[in-house]
């Protein structure tokens, strides 16, 4: 039959053939490739939903709501979740986390997190909060060396990769101690993944347990990962950065109300190859575009912390280049209200390590007859700081401990009278001293003169601003800010006899201080050094001593 023969015949039975063969045209695949990057920063073990101001946020409209919980951000994210979505995060997943979580060495909270979804995340500074060993555990499985294995058996590891490109070995030539990058594919094109962490971590966390690393400048080493990506050939680039900017109180959502800072810096000046920088570390919610080095627009973003938001960027990738159209970025930050169902696996899961810890948390420990608080005088002193720094120094005083300081940030929330669960009013639990004192901190003590006592109070100010040591009550002082700093602390006083500048004293702190932590490097110069227990088991032996603590007057710290 002649061509012309079969096309007539094809049209008399309803048919279309175009060109010999009659084969169908093949669907061409779209230029580009949608891609979805879902996003949490600084959970910190978060499975409960968070109470107080950590239970609250600003949503899109301006209203304060409740937000966050693990069910919650299951439930909000299977909502924003479609066949091109990638979920990743940047850091403090894990550490200074409630007891359900820290219990268990927050094996809890890393099982719902790579349940969810989670594919990568920055490491963040509190991941070292129990030492780098401690986090390589966490990611590649095993049960504690010490505590053994949880509840929920062998701890099998993450099932996502912690990165950290400026996190380095020392004496290693460069060598990176985790992943620095990692590569996933989605709707058939590659997106490369870089990690990074603030640069500050040595001081914020103790020196102990990260005594083998280096911590580098976060630009030089997220662009030394941005090369060796471009060298495999992605083009699509996402930095995932565990340091972010201040914003103005009570910013929206998708707001770019931020103080530049440290984080936006990283988000200008890193490679102009990384399309997409999203942080955390200062808790704070917003969406920005900043100019890369070559003055392109590029994608700027935070959640908040606690799961209270979950930030969705939608992007697409050119498929011939593999580049990320950045005309196409777009940003929000959902926050995760509690108006809609849960979860229900999480919440079985979440109810079950509940169930585990309860019997921990709910144990009584002693008793306060009024609120015991974080709220300063104008000298800076509190009450809570006061009773932790009588506790330490009790704990230490066997192993010659005169006074005792206690850093603010370590002191993570209040002891309030009001009954907050079943217990009666005024009744402290394991459960309530742990969320003040959540880092497991070893107490030590040390010697150091008078001299040396003195330039440690001078310290309460720097760069970073103001953070007054907690005295116990056998160490007293003056402070006048109108005066230059290193010229203000005076009138100090041991058990009511003024220091003398060659006399050695026997100082108790926290390992976190001892190691110069929040800048008190005056510490490091301190001789003598004799461990002891663990500061939560100091403030529970406190507790358990004293049956019943008054909170005390705000006397130890004056003003001119």
């Amino acid at each position: 039959m002649t061509r012309r023969r079969t096309i007539l015949a094809c049209a008399t039975a309803g048919l279309t053939i175009v060109g010999p063969t009659a084969q169908p045209a093949a669907a061409h695949p779209a230029p580009t490739a949608r891609v979805r990057l879902l996003a949490l920063n600084d959970f910190h073990g978060n499975l409960e939903p968070p109470s107080g101001s950590s239970g609250r946020a600003i949503d899109e409209n301006g209203n304060t709501v409740l937000a966050g919980g693990a069910s919650y951000v299951a439930a909000h994210l299977r909502q924003l979740r479609n066949r091109d979505t990638l979920t990743v995060a940047q850091g403090d997943l894990i550490g200074a986390s409630p007891l359900i979580s820290a219990a268990y060495h927050d094996e809890p909270s890393v099982q719902f997190l790579g349940d969810v979804g989670v594919t990568a995340s920055a490491v963040g500074n509190h991941e070292f909060d129990e030492g780098y060993r401690e986090l390589l555990r966490i990611q590649r499985g095993g049960c504690h060396p010490v505590d053994g294995c949880s509840p929920a058996g062998r701890w099998r590891g993450a099932k996502f990769d912690y990165l950290g490109a400026n996190v380095l070995l020392k004496n290693s030539r460069q060598r990176p101690a985790l992943r620095p990058w990692t590569i996933r594919r989605i709707n058939g094109v590659r997106v490369g993944f870089i990690g990074v962490v603030t640069k500050t971590t040595p001081g914020i966390v103790t020196a102990e347990g990260i005594k083998d690393l280096e911590f580098v400048d976060e630009v030089a080493a997220a662009n030394r990962a941005a090369r060796e990506l471009k060298r495999r050939h992605v083009r699509a680039m996402v930095l995932l950065v565990h340091e972010g900017d201040q914003v103005k109180a009570g910013s929206r959502p998708d707001e770019c109300g931020i103080e530049p800072g440290a984080g936006s810096r990283i988000a200008r000046e890193a490679d102009p190859e990384i399309d997409v920088v999203l942080s955390g570390h200062t808790h704070q919610q917003y969406i920005c575009t900043v100019k890369d080095p070559h003055g392109d627009p590029r994608l700027f973003s935070s959640g908040s912390s606690f799961g209270r938001v979950i930030t969705e960027v939608n992007l697409q990738v050119n498929r011939r280049t593999g580049d990320i159209v950045r005309s196409s970025m777009k940003g929000d930050n959902h926050v995760v209200t509690r108006d809609v169902p849960p979860d229900p696996a999480t919440e079985r899961f979440v109810q079950t390590w509940k169930d585990r810890v309860s019997e921990i948390a709910d144990k009584p420990i002693g008793k306060i007859t009024a609120d015991l608080t974080r709220s300063q005088s104008p000298a800076g002193e509190t009450a809570l700081g006061d009773v932790i720094a009588d506790a330490q120094l009790a704990a230490m005083k066997d192993l010659g401990a005169q006074v005792a300081v206690m850093n603010p940030g370590g002191v993570r929330t209040d002891l309030t009278y009001a009954a907050s669960g079943q217990e009666g009013n005024g009744l402290v639990t394991y459960g309530e001293a742990f969320a003040v004192q959540p880092f497991s901190n070893v107490m030590g003590v040390v010697s150091l003169t008078g001299a040396q006592l003195d330039a440690l109070l001078e310290q309460q100010w720097t760069s970073a601003g103001e953070k007054i040591l907690q005295p116990s009550s056998t160490l007293h002082f003056t402070i006048d800010r109108t005066k230059p700093v290193g010229d203000r602390v005076s009138a100090i006083t041991i058990n009511g006899t003024p220091i003398a500048p060659t006399t050695t004293y026997k100082v108790a702190a926290n390992n976190f201080l001892l190691g110069g932590g929040d800048g008190f490097t005056t510490f490091t110069e301190a001789k003598d050094q004799v461990l002891g227990p663990i500061d939560l088991d100091a403030l529970v032996t406190h507790f358990t001593t004293q049956g019943t603590i008054t909170p005390p007057q705000l006397t130890r710290i004056t003003t001119p």
